[in-house]
C-alpha cells in the first residue's frame, strides 16, 4: 500500500509519496491554484500516479494540510455570519482587550470586527460563573432573533453566550432552534468549539469558526469529489494546527482548527527527522513561498500555545507555537516613502509569481535576488520543469531597487537578501532567546523552497551552531503529514486554588474528558490499542493574569508533584518563582491520541563519489568580500552518505538549493540530511 501526504501552500503545493512496503518515499511539486486548491491537489495525485504506474486502489492513506482557513481570514473572504450573544455583550467583538496593535502608531487600527454590529443580536438570558440560570432563555426571544437573521441572508451562526463554559444549556436550546428554523445553516457553538474562560477570546474564537465554515465546507466538498473522481476510495485526513490529524466530519464541526494546518506538520516532521539525527533541540526554519514560519523543539518535542492571533483575530486552541512574519521567497522588494528599501510582507505569491517565473509578474521579489547573484538556477528550477528567466529577474531588481538606490545590480540584489534575512532571525529571536533560551543549545533545521538558501547566514546571525537540511526541504510539510498521529484536544475550565479539595476536581474533569475523547476516538475509527492520552493544565499564581501549561503525568498525577513541576516551569518561562504564594488552576486539557503507521525514517543509501554528483559549475556572487566565483554545483541525490561537500558550492535538487559560502563544509549524514557545523567553519 502506499500513503500520499499533501500540503497546500500559498505559491506550490507539495506531495510526498510513501511505499509501504519498499520504506521508498518520492516527492513531487506542483504550482498551487488560489481560485480552488483542490485543482492543484488533483494535479499533483494524478501525476504521482502516472509517473509510478500506480493503481489508485493503491492509496491506502491520504493526509493534507491547507491554508484555506487561513487565507479567508486575512482576505476577509468569509462568510456572512450572525451572532446570538446574553444581552450587553455584543460590543464585547470591538472592544476586545484595549490593547493597540501598535503602541505609537496611531494610523493602525484594529482589524474590521469578523460580524457586522448589525448582525449580531442580544438575548435576555444569564448563567453565572459558577453555571447557575439567572435568567432563562425566552423561546419567543429566541425565535424573534433567529427570524432577524433569516431576513438578513445570514451564512453562518455563531453562539456565545456568557459562562456557556459552565453550562451550556442555553446555547444547546439554541442550537436546536436554529436548526428547526433555518435548516441546513451552518453552526458554530461556543460551548462546543471553547468551552473555556475568557468571554473575548472564546467569543472571537467561535466567530472565527463560524465565519470561515462555510466556504470550508465547500473546499472539503470539492476536494473529496476530486480525489473520488481519481478512484481513490479512503477519505482523507486533514492536519490540525496542534500537529494532528482528524478526519473531515471533525475539520467541518471546527475549521478554525485548521489555521495553522500545514506549518504544524512541518514542525512535527522536523522533530522527528530531526531526532532520528541526533538532534533532540531544533529552531525550525520554514521559509516558503509567502512566509516565514518559526517554531522551537526542545528535546525532540515541538512547544505548543493556547491562544494566538490569526490575521490579529484573537484564536485560542491548542497549536504548535509557530511564529509567522511576510518573507518568503516571493516576497516583495521595494522602496518605501522614506526612501528606504523593504522586503515583505507582500507577496507575489503563486500567481503572478516572481519576476523571474515569466508568468507576467514584474514585481522585483527575494526569488529574483537569488536568481540574479546565480544562488538559484538561473535557468530551470524544479528539476527542468519550471523555466526560470535571468533577464527579467535582473531588469525588476535593477529598475526597482538598484537604480532607485544607487546600487549595481549586485549589492542591490544581496541588500535584498541581507533585509530578509535581519527579518528572519528577528522571527527567531522572538520565539527563543526572549523566551529564555539559549539559541547556542540549538540546531536551526532548515527547508521549506527557500529555507536552506537562507539558513546559513540566518544561523551565524544568530549564534546557531549548526544547520539542518533534511532531503527534499521543499515537501517537508508533506512529510511531516506521513509522520503525525490522530489526535484531538479537549478542555475545561476550573479556575481554583490548587488544593486537596479542588484535586479530586480536577480528576473528575480529567475523568469526564477522557469518556467524550474515547468517543471521539471511536467516531475516528481508532482501534482501542493504538489510544492514548496526554494531560496539562494552565496554571498561575494566585493575582496572576496569564498561565503557563504544566504537563502531568496522568490521571493520577498527584497535587504535590503538580506544584513542583509548576514553579519549575513557572521559572524557567518567567525568571522566578514564589514557593510560598498560592497557586490556581484555570484550566484542565486533554489530548487525545490514534497512533497510525507513520513513514520509516530509513538509512540513505543512495549516492556515490562526490565526483560523480557534479552537474556543472556556474558563477555565483558571495558578497563584496568574495565577489562573483566559478562554483561547483552538485545534484543531491548523487552524493553518498559520509561525503564531505567543501565551499563554494551549490547543492541542487528538486524542491530545494543549499549555497555554501568559502570556507564553510557539509556532509552527508546516515539519514540523508545535510548538516553544517558552523563552528568547524569559523
Amino acid at each position: 500500500m502506499y500513503r500520499i501526504g499533501i500540503d497546500v501552500g500559498g505559491t506550490f503545493t507539495d506531495f510526498t509519496l510513501l511505499d509501504e512496503g519498499g520504506a521508498r518515499v518520492h516527492f513531487h511539486k506542483v504550482a498551487s491554484t488560489p481560485a480552488d486548491p483542490s485543482a492543484a491537489i488533483a494535479q499533483g495525485i494524478a501525476d504521482l500516479l502516472s509517473a509510478h504506474a500506480l493503481s489508485p486502489a493503491a492509496i491506502g492513506h491520504v493526509g493534507h494540510g491547507t491554508t484555506v482557513a487561513t487565507n479567508l481570514v486575512i482576505e476577509r473572504r468569509g462568510a456572512r455570519a450572525g451572532l446570538l450573544t446574553t444581552r450587553g455583550f455584543r460590543d464585547v467583538m470591538e472592544i476586545g482587550r484595549q490593547v493597540r496593535p501598535h503602541l505609537y502608531d496611531y494610523s493602525c487600527g484594529k482589524p474590521a470586527p469578523l460580524i457586522a454590529r448589525r448582525h449580531r443580536i442580544e438575548l435576555d438570558e444569564r448563567i453565572d460563573a459558577r453555571g447557575a440560570v439567572l435568567r432563562q432563555l425566552a423561546t419567543a426571544d429566541l425565535e424573534s432573533a433567529i427570524g432577524r437573521l433569516r431576513e438578513a441572508r445570514i451564512e453562518s451562526v455563531a453562539v456565545c453566550f456568557l459562562h456557556s463554559y459552565r453550562n451550556g444549556a442555553h446555547e444547546r436550546r439554541a442550537r436546536a432552534a436554529l436548526e428547526r428554523l433555518l435548516p441546513g445553516i451552518y453552526l458554530s457553538i461556543s460551548s462546543e468549539v471553547l468551552p473555556e474562560f475568557r468571554e473575548f477570546e472564546r467569543l472571537s474564537t467561535t466567530a472565527l469558526n463560524a465565519v470561515v465554515g462555510p466556504q470550508m465546507q465547500g473546499y472539503l466538498e470539492s476536494f473529496l469529489e476530486r480525489v473520488r473522481a481519481l478512484g481513490i476510495a479512503v477519505e482523507p485526513f486533514t492536519i490540525h494546527s496542534n500537529g494532528g490529524l482528524m478526519s473531515v466530519r471533525s475539520v467541518r464541526a471546527f475549521p478554525v482548527r485548521t489555521c495553522l494546518s500545514g506549518p504544524a506538520a512541518g514542525v512535527v516532521g522536523a522533530a522527528a527527522v530531526g531526532k532520528a539525527a541526533g538532534f533532540g533541540n531544533l529552531v525550525t526554519f520554514d521559509v516558503g513561498g509567502t512566509s516565514t514560519d518559526v517554531s522551537l523543539v526542545v528535546g525532540g518535542k515541538p512547544l505548543f500555545t493556547s491562544l494566538r492571533a490569526i490575521a490579529d483575530y484573537p484564536v485560542k486552541t491548542p497549536m504548535v507555537d509557530i511564529h509567522v512574519i511576510g518573507a518568503g521567497g516571493g516576497s516583495i522588494a521595494a522602496i518605501d516613502d522614506a526612501g528606504a528599501l523593504k522586503v515583505g510582507p507582500r507577496s507575489a505569491g503563486a500567481a503572478p509569481g516572481p519576476a523571474g517565473y515569466g508568468r507576467g509578474g514584474g514585481a522585483a521579489t527575494l526569488t529574483d535576488a537569488h536568481i540574479v547573484l546565480h544562488r538559484l538556477n538561473p535557468a530551470v528550477l524544479l528539476g527542468g520543469r519550471l523555466p526560470i528567466s535571468e533577464a527579467r529577474a535582473r531588469d525588476a531588481i535593477m529598475e526597482q531597487v538598484a537604480r532607485p538606490l544607487g546600487l549595481s545590480l549586485e549589492e542591490a540584489a544581496e541588500g535584498v537578501i541581507r533585509i530578509a534575512n535581519a527579518n528572519m532571525g528577528r522571527a527567531i529571536r522572538a520565539v527563543s532567546t526572549e523566551r529564555g533560551y539559549d539559541l547556542a543549545a540549538f540546531a536551526l533545521f532548515a527547508y521549506g523552497g527557500a529555507g536552506p538558501l537562507h539558513a546559513i547566514d540566518v544561523a551565524r546571525e544568530c549564534g546557531i551552531g549548526a544547520v539542518i537540511v533534511p532531503q527534499e526541504p521543499g515537501t517537508l510539510c508533506a512529510r511531516g503529514m506521513l509522520l503525525t498521529d490522530v489526535s484531538f484536544d479537549f478542555v475545561r475550565s476550573l479556575i481554583a486554588a490548587a488544593t486537596p479539595a479542588s484535586w479530586q476536581s480536577v480528576r473528575e474533569l480529567f475523568a469526564a474528558m477522557r469518556a467524550e475523547a474515547e468517543q471521539w476516538l471511536r467516531q475516528e475509527r481508532v482501534p482501542e490499542r493504538d489510544r492514548s492520552y496526554r494531560c496539562h493544565i494552565d496554571a498561575r499564581y494566585e493575582g496572576q493574569n496569564f498561565e503557563v501549561v504544566v504537563a502531568l503525568d496522568g490521571l493520577e498525577s498527584d497535587l504535590a508533584r503538580f506544584l513542583g513541576d509548576f514553579a519549575l516551569v513557572h521559572q524557567r518561562e518567567y525568571g522566578y518563582r514564589l514557593d510560598d504564594k498560592p497557586v490556581e488552576i484555570v484550566n484542565c486539557r486533554l489530548q487525545a491520541v490514534g497512533a497510525v503507521p507513520k513513514a520509516p525514517l530509513v538509512e540513505y543509501t543512495a549516492g556515490a563519489a562526490l565526483a560523480s554528483a557534479l552537474t556543472g559549475v556556474r558563477h555565483v556572487y558571495f558578497g563584496r568580500g568574495e565577489g562573483w566565483l566559478e562554483t561547483p554545483v552538485y545534484a543531491r541525490e548523487g552524493i553518498a552518505a559520509g561525503e564531505r561537500v567543501a565551499g563554494p558550492a551549490v547543492i541542487e535538487e528538486m524542491s530545494a538549493t543549499v549555497v555554501l559560502a568559502p570556507g564553510s563544509h557539509a556532509v552527508l549524514d546516515h539519514q540523508g540530511n545535510i548538516v553544517l557545523d558552523l563552528r568547524e567553519c569559523e
